[in-house]
């Protein structure tokens, strides 16, 4: 993937964007060394897709990609170019919002003069673009939904998706220094107490019955499952790839495993991919049979 286009019109936030994606990326990179960097590349083997940048930063090695190009099609590699623009008013706007200057305002010279340059030395780059897009009107979240939903397959579609772990721990062990969102339910009917339950886990259907006999139990699942109902959908329209929630117990043993278990099949439900892990599990279960 070959990404140019006129200064400010995003540039910088597509190549962050196909980071996000997978690909292996390098910003401003000379034109002249495109082939020999894509050499590179097939010779490590490992390295499936790869994006880069090459702009008008390159001064008068910029003036070479053109060339750059047809040299890559020689030598066999397929590429694609995405071209992206915006509008001569939201550039001048930008870059004044950012305080930078045009790299090709001559001094003296107005941005607006700057970009009119650039865009007369991309006019025949712009028209072996692939793909054009225009951000005048878009944010850099909405930039990103469009790289995605433009050059990501099916099956990395799915990669790129939002993975909820679902992990249950005991507070005397400590809270997993991951989490995003931390779960208590050591308020809830302990089985612990029932001698019969405590060697086993909340795996165990009798140790879940035991949790979800409760009014309080159901209760919290169902308000847990109205908050997480209305929550996730959110991160995914923000862009979220990954949520890690922890819900905790004393031990760990009991009453998360059962929670996590349950919150877990919840999600599952609602169609997202999940991953649900106990912590503290087996060390809990250890200790309470000795």
């Amino acid at each position: 993937m070959v990404i140019t286009g006129v200064s400010g019109a995003g540039k910088s936030e597509a190549i962050r964007s196909f980071e996000d994606l997978g690909y292996f990326c390098v910003d401003n990179l000379p034109p002249q060394l495109l082939t020999g960097f894509m050499q590179l590349l097939a010779e490590t083997g490992s390295i499936r897709r790869t994006a880069v940048v090459c702009d008008i930063r390159g001064g008068l090695f910029f003036e070479h990609l053109y060339q750059a190009l047809e040299d890559l099609e020689r030598h066999g590699f397929h590429y694609q170019v995405l071209f992206l623009e915006a509008a001569d008013q939201v550039l001048v706007h930008r870059f004044k919002e950012t305080r930078r200057r045009h790299p090709l305002a001559q001094e003296g010279g107005t941005i607006l003069d700057g970009i009119r340059e650039e865009r007369r030395r991309l006019q025949a780059i712009r028209g072996r673009a692939q793909r054009i897009i225009d951000t005048s009107r878009l944010s850099p979240r909405e930039l990103k939904e469009k790289i995605a939903a433009s050059f990501l397959n099916e099956s990395d579609r799915r990669e790129q998706e939002l993975l909820i772990t679902v992990i249950s721990f005991g507070f005397k062990h400590g809270i997993p220094l991951d989490s995003d969102i931390v779960l208590d339910v050591r308020f809830l009917p302990n089985p612990h107490y029932v001698e019969s339950l405590r060697p086993l886990t909340g795996l165990d259907p009798k140790v879940a019955d035991y949790v979800f006999r409760w009014p309080i139990s159901r209760t919290f699942m169902e308000k847990l499952e109205d908050f997480f109902g209305f929550l996730v959908p959110n991160y995914v329209s923000e862009g979220k790839t990954q949520l890690i929630i922890a819900v905790g117990c004393t031990g760990g043993q009991h009453r998360s495993v059962a929670v996590a278990e349950r919150l877990g099949e919840f999600l599952r439900a609602q169609g997202f991919r999940v991953r649900v892990e106990h912590r503290d599990c087996d060390v809990a279960a250890v200790a309470a049979r000795d």
